[in-house]
């Protein structure tokens, strides 16, 4: 593996993706879908170029330049907690009766029914 070959290679890559990463308004750089063309085509550059330098991919080096990109572009990109809360009291209890309230009827439609087995 030429390591020193694939480190003078990569920063056209990230320079590629840094230009097209312009076109993107720097508030949806969050939004995947806004650019996933643009990391893909990266991605398969720092590829390319690791191969043509007979290295594996991914590799530390490799590793560390993309996540430089990352540092540069997607540092503000923080997954925000769902905080979950129960519903209110009138629907809590609506889902829960109906299941208990189904049940009931099922159990008196099965016990009736066996009740009136010699009619059936």
């Amino acid at each position: 593996c030429n390591e020193s070959l694939m480190l003078e290679k990569l920063p056209a890559c990230g320079k590629s993706f840094e230009e097209m990463m312009k076109k993107v308004d720097s508030k949806k750089w969050c939004n995947l879908t806004e650019f996933i063309m643009y990391y893909d085509n990266f991605t398969q550059c720092t590829e390319h170029e690791a191969n043509n330098a007979s290295c594996f991919w991914p590799n530390r080096l490799a590793e560390g330049f993309i996540t430089g990109i990352h540092k540069q572009f997607f540092s503000n990109c923080t997954s925000e907690k769902v905080h979950w809360e129960d519903p209110p009291d009138e629907i809590l209890i609506t889902l829960i009766l109906i299941p208990v309230v189904l049940t009931c009827a099922m159990i008196t439609l099965v016990v009736w029914c066996s009740k009136r087995s010699d009619i059936l």
